[in-house]
């Protein structure tokens, strides 16, 4: 997570737009057409890339998974039916 930076001033232009600091973009790993969230909270304005409502969420049910579970057996699958037709 990125750490809290002194500030930026921006100013809010036509049609209520506000351009986010390339340094800022950088640092946030922002890329034209990422989708934020914007919120309000205490009386300060918060954007986060959405991707941060997932974050938290990665390897939550990872031990739920068995190891070698279902991808892995297809691939495999796979893998020996493209070596037998290879044989043939």
């Amino acid at each position: 997570m990125a750490q809290e930076t002194g500030g930026h001033s921006v100013t809010i232009g036509r049609q209520g737009r506000l351009v986010i600091p390339a340094t800022v973009r950088g640092e946030l790993g922002l890329h034209e057409g990422d989708r934020l969230t914007l919120r309000v909270e205490r009386g300060r304005l918060v954007l986060a890339p959405d991707r941060a409502k997932v974050e938290p969420l990665r390897g939550m049910f990872r031990d739920l998974a068995p190891a070698g579970g279902v991808v892995d057996e297809l691939i495999a699958e796979r893998r020996e039916e493209a070596r037998r037709e290879d044989a043939d």
